[in-house]
């Protein structure tokens, strides 16, 4: 049954702020969903990474690569502003699993750089659209005006809510269900690990942040100047509880009140996650 109340409270607290807000949520207990904008393509910013990490991990079960592979940390892929290796020497070699450990939980778009170009953009699309994922577009690997920078979602890489909670949703069948993961090209031992990933997110501002303290949230967030995105899946007991996609678009960098926009986007989502924690817990 769908919750109008929550519906309402959601699109409530949505239409208070002056900037574009879209999100999925799915009940996993009962397979409830609710949307805004869910199918309105936005900038993907760093969200898109989950696609990346599944690529790889296609790649590495069809024998292409490997988790224990060296990847070198060019200089080349060091144009960005977001992560670690950037402040670091270049050319050092890690394996490619803590490569994807790094573009995940820090969202470090050095380690994205390498772990893209060694995938390629073209399996990267080529897996979002065998999952159905048809408003989905990897355009480039690094992105060329760095985290601080904007573009619209028509000369960005670019999704919908919906599409990512749909690949969220086919990793987590997938942990369990042989048959999911092969939608994926991947088996459930992978991922899993794309569970576990996901799980160890450092930057916990926005769908966990109203959350109670440790609650396990497998996520990805995604950041430009105008876009405070994050996606995930919420777990009560180690269970997946719910699911919820949510993306912000055109935020200010100050609002009429004089609070920093990205705050107040931040803000706006975890406002959303607990909400649907509350209402789904009962």
């Amino acid at each position: 049954m769908i919750s109008i109340g929550l519906e309402n409270e959601l699109n409530r607290l949505c239409d208070e702020q002056p900037f574009h807000t879209g999100w999925y949520v799915k009940n996993l207990r009962t397979g409830t969903v609710l949307e805004r904008h869910g199918s309105i393509v936005v900038p993907s910013a760093s969200t898109r990474k989950i696609a990346i990490m599944m690529a790889a991990l296609k790649a590495v079960n069809e024998g292409e690569l490997s988790l224990s592979q060296p990847v070198t940390m060019a200089s080349r892929f060091k144009n960005n502003d977001s992560g670690c290796f950037q402040h670091l020497r270049s050319d050092f070699v890690i394996q490619l699993q803590d490569a994807l450990v790094m573009m995940i939980i820090v969202s470090d778009n050095t380690c994205t750089g390498a772990v893209a170009d060694l995938v390629g953009l073209e399996a990267i699309n080529a897996l979002c659209q065998s999952i159905g994922m048809e408003d989905t577009v990897h355009r480039y690997g690094i992105p060329p005006a760095g985290m601080a920078g904007y573009l619209p979602a028509d000369k960005t890489n670019s999704t919908t809510p919906a599409d990512v909670a749909l690949l969220l949703e086919i990793i987590l069948g997938g942990v369990g269900d042989e048959k999911s993961a092969g939608l994926l090209g991947c088996t459930s031992e992978l991922c899993q690990l794309a569970i576990d990933i996901l799980s160890w997110q450092r930057l916990r501002n926005r769908i966990p942040a109203r959350l109670p303290l440790g609650t396990k949230v497998a996520h990805k967030t995604g950041t430009t100047a105008k876009n405070y995105n994050d996606a995930g899946i919420v777990y009560t007991d180690d269970v997946p509880l719910f699911l919820i996609s949510a993306y912000t678009d055109n935020v200010p960098a100050d609002l009429p009140t004089g609070d920093p926009g990205h705050t107040v986007a931040y803000d706006l989502t975890a406002r959303l996650s607990r909400l649907c924690w509350d209402e789904f817990l009962q």
